[in-house]
């Protein structure tokens, strides 16, 4: 698979939905991440990203705006002790809780499918980072319906070990947008990494479109020494 531009992929889509990119700093230095979240509807546009622990949680801007939290207010990203999880929906607590007792990753999906959304059925994307003495592997899920089949749940894991430097993966819900809106196909997107914290997080954030972006997060994290940098930006502030 050749290496895609990250800023021509969301440049040249105006709704991948929800996105998720893990990979390695172009030092080689950090393990990266990056989670965004977009929206079409009035409830979706109507959040932020704040912080929480060590993680992050979705909240409404307005809360007098709310309208159905349920599969718009969740925890994002939550670490448990090496590991930092990055999802797009509530299974970020599902991960948690079955890797907290001794399941794996793709184990502890096994109880979840794609979001009841009729007619688009979101699939649900999602990231684990492992760093253990010096080492970093990685690894992303999709959850998805078979072609818009209800019935039908695809689930695909892939697993990156000792990932590249300046090298990462992207996954997001949507090919593009639509009515329904049509599933992401085929595995994780190879993409470039580059930069700091900061140019990384500009970068990403003023490549999705103007209209559709809601919150981004990012996360660079010392691969040995384990401490980490956030940066969190939100359209609405």
């Amino acid at each position: 698979m050749n290496q895609m531009s990250l800023e021509q992929e969301l440049k040249s889509n105006a709704y991948p939905g929800r996105g998720i990119v893990i990979g390695r700093s172009e030092d080689g230095t950090k393990a990266v991440t990056a989670y965004f979240i977009m929206g079409r509807s009035a409830n979706s546009r109507n959040r932020v990203f704040a912080e929480d622990g060590e993680g992050i949680r979705t909240q409404a801007f307005d809360p007098a705006k709310l309208e159905d939290p349920s599969l718009i207010i969740y925890a994002p990203v939550r670490v448990l002790g090496n590991k930092t999880i990055v999802t797009n929906g509530d299974q970020t607590d599902t991960i948690y809780d079955g890797m907290d007792h001794q399941m794996t990753f793709e184990q502890s999906l096994r109880c979840r499918e794609f979001e009841p959304d009729a007619p688009n059925y979101t699939p649900r994307i999602s990231g684990i980072m492992h760093i253990e003495n010096g080492n970093y592997n990685y690894a992303m899920s999709i959850l998805k319906s078979d072609n818009g089949n209800p019935d039908s749940c695809l689930r695909f894991t892939y697993a990156y070990q000792s990932p590249a430097s300046g090298e990462g993966r992207f996954i997001h819900t949507y090919m593009h947008d639509g009515n329904p809106l049509p599933s992401f196909e085929g595995e994780p997107k190879k993409v470039g990494i580059s930069g700091d914290i900061d140019a990384f997080t500009d970068l990403v954030w003023n490549s999705l479109n103007e209209d559709n972006k809601v919150s981004l997060f990012v996360r660079f994290i010392d691969i040995a020494a384990g401490t980490y940098e956030t940066r969190i930006v939100n359209k609405n502030k």
